[in-house]
């Protein structure tokens, strides 16, 4: 039996993916053209229990679904397209204590 040696995965997430999510359209269905994050969240959950579509494009619904479940949409906000109504130029501030 071996040993797997392999790091452990990075907890930092991919910001490729992030910016992917965020300003990606829904290629087909029901709510073609919205851009990701912006999917209703019964529709991401449809899609967990359904099934992701394969590849690239499931790949980034999954991880939408783990930020919708998470409660997380607003921190992709700074890396919406700067012409996206919901783009925030600052990201939303830490927590302090008292919060």
């Amino acid at each position: 039996m071996t040993q797997d040696t392999s790091p452990p995965p990075s907890p930092e997430p991919d910001l490729e993916v992030l910016i992917e999510i965020a300003r990606m359209r829904m290629p087909f269905g029901r709510y073609a053209g919205t851009r990701l994050v912006d999917l209703p969240e019964p529709y991401v959950v449809w899609f967990r229990n359904k099934g992701y579509p394969k590849g690239r494009l499931g790949m980034l619904m999954a991880t939408l679904f783990e930020i919708k479940a998470n409660g997380l949409e607003r921190l992709l906000a700074p890396l919406r397209d700067p012409e996206d109504p919901r783009f925030q130029r600052e990201p939303l501030r830490s927590f302090q204590e008292g919060d």
